[in-house]
């Protein structure tokens, strides 16, 4: 999946849950940490987020994965590296689909 398309919608998904929540939204660039950057982006807001990118790039993230911080830890992720994670999923997730469809 292209970076630069999942950056784009990134961006999009993170301005428009700061706007319907009528708070803050700074310039989000690649160095921007959301959770660190962005006013009231916490827990009850990441799965939101998460739902919404996956849903508007036609990809399953799993309840399980914060794409916002870096595996097992609290560290938070810049949006450039979110979005290498995300690709990494959905180049996982598009080698795994057309096994699939052959087994039917």
């Amino acid at each position: 999946m292209d970076a630069a398309l999942i950056h784009s919608t990134l961006v999009d998904v993170l301005q428009n849950i700061q706007a319907t929540s009528e708070l803050e939204c700074p310039a989000l660039g690649g160095g921007t940490k959301p959770i660190e950057d962005l006013p009231k982006f916490d827990s009850k807001i990441w799965p939101v987020a998460i739902g919404m990118l996956g849903a508007k790039l036609g990809i399953t993230i799993a309840n399980d994965v914060n794409i916002f911080r870096q595996d097992d830890s609290c560290i938070a992720l810049t949006i450039d590296q979110i979005v290498a994670k995300v690709v990494a999923l959905a180049d996982a997730q598009e080698a795994v689909q057309p096994k699939q469809a052959n087994a039917q």
